[in-house]
């Protein structure tokens, strides 16, 4: 199988560096226009194995992200990586990633919409790759992680929701009632970009969802704990230990989902 470019500079990702990391751009359409995600996956392994909707943080489908996505694959899972903006959006800085994620986010039925596009997508890739369709589930960073959050709002059935640093709020909190999966969010108890109002807000919206539901709160953890490149200290950092934590906790609830 050829592999890409990138999966050589991903081999040598903790737990990976003697696997066989492959990443294929994928192409597909929403109402005909033209959007581009990213297949991830260990091809040591031959066995199906559950698949992952990863939702990006705002800066998109770009080589930080698929990284990120190899870490949350392992050997354990096929990750697909979604393009919320269209092929033709791929910020290169914070001012164009807020632009493109505010377009979205204000709109929430066109981000549900992209959001369970990627989900079908996703499921078509049994050509590609050895995956099990019955047990899918979905993670998501920063506005990913929001989006994921909406995802579960909209019903879609999967077997898991999994949000890291991403924001809580929601138009809509009653349609917590469609949720079908356990929700889980890794949550930054410092994190300036989600204040205790949206926290509160969040663990109301659950409890009268009556939704199976965790929120762990990291302390001296800020937004965008598990992102490498984030180093702006009190606002977006990187904490290595709460990030393999994070991921940890993932693991433990999609071990539980996935039969």
């Amino acid at each position: 199988m050829k592999k890409s470019l990138l999966s050589v500079a991903l081999l040598g990702l903790a737990g990976l560096a003697e696997a066989g990391v492959v990443v294929k751009n994928v192409p597909y359409e929403i109402d005909g226009e033209p959007f581009e995600g990213m297949l991830i996956y260990d091809d040591a392994v031959t066995d199906p194995r559950p698949g992952l909707l990863m939702v990006p943080n705002w800066m998109g489908v770009n080589d930080a992200s698929a990284q990120k996505a190899a870490r949350a694959a392992g050997d354990k899972y096929v990750v697909f990586m979604a393009d919320m903006y269209g092929k033709a959006i791929r910020p290169t800085n914070a001012d164009e990633a807020k632009a493109a994620a505010t377009t979205v986010r204000s709109d929430r039925a066109l981000m549900r919409k992209r959001a369970n596009a990627a989900v079908e997508v996703l499921k078509a890739q049994t050509s590609q790759v050895a995956l099990d369709t019955a047990q899918l589930g979905a993670i998501g960073f920063c506005f990913g992680g929001g989006t994921v959050l909406e995802l579960a709002r909209s019903g879609a059935p999967l077997k898991a929701f999994v949000s890291f640093h991403g924001n809580l709020d929601t138009p809509n909190p009653a349609d917590a009632n469609n949720i079908k999966a356990p929700v889980l969010v890794l949550h930054g108890a410092d994190d300036p970009a989600v204040p205790q109002e949206q926290v509160d807000g969040f663990v109301a919206e659950m409890k009268a969802s009556k939704t199976d539901w965790q929120l762990v709160s990291y302390g001296g953890a800020v937004h965008s704990f598990t992102n490498p490149q984030a180093n702006t200290p009190g606002s977006n950092q990187y904490h290595p230990v709460v990030a393999a934590r994070a991921f940890q906790a993932m693991n433990n609830l999609l071990d539980e989902v996935f039969e």
